[in-house]
């Protein structure tokens, strides 16, 4: 970052691939099943019926989904042991846990400011709702 984009405040410079790149993880870690998985793997590699339980109200189709992105783009690895039953474990690979302590940052941020949002989300509807 060049000293003048960071006294602007900007994370990244304007370059338009560096916008598409950020863009693009932030629509991969942004997703609730995403950051729902990283933290049940935070702990260590689990099964996939472990992470469904583990997480809850997530669909077979979406963890599939999920757990797919997350080993495309190098966060999550799977490994399938030659055992009957078949036996396949999910673990985090050091970028994937690279992102453990960004999200539990942003998750206390979450908290810690979800009741400002509220107040400031229920003004607009009341003014929205007067306007009309």
């Amino acid at each position: 970052m060049t000293p003048s984009a960071a006294r602007k405040g900007a994370f990244v410079e304007h370059d338009p691939e560096d916008c598409r790149a950020v863009g693009q993880i932030i629509d991969l870690i942004g997703d609730k099943w995403t950051v729902m998985v990283v933290g049940a793997l935070s702990n260590g590699p689990l099964r996939f019926n472990a992470i469904m339980r583990e997480i809850g109200g997530v669909s077979h189709r979406m963890l599939t989904l999920t757990l797919r992105a997350l080993e495309r783009e190098g966060l999550v690895t799977r490994t399938a042991y030659a055992t009957i039953p078949p036996k396949v474990e999910y673990e985090l690979t050091k970028l994937g846990r690279s992102l453990i302590d960004p999200l539990r940052v942003l998750g206390a941020w979450a908290v810690r400011n979800r009741p400002v949002m509220e107040k400031a989300r229920a003004k607009f509807e009341k003014a929205k709702a007067q306007a009309a």
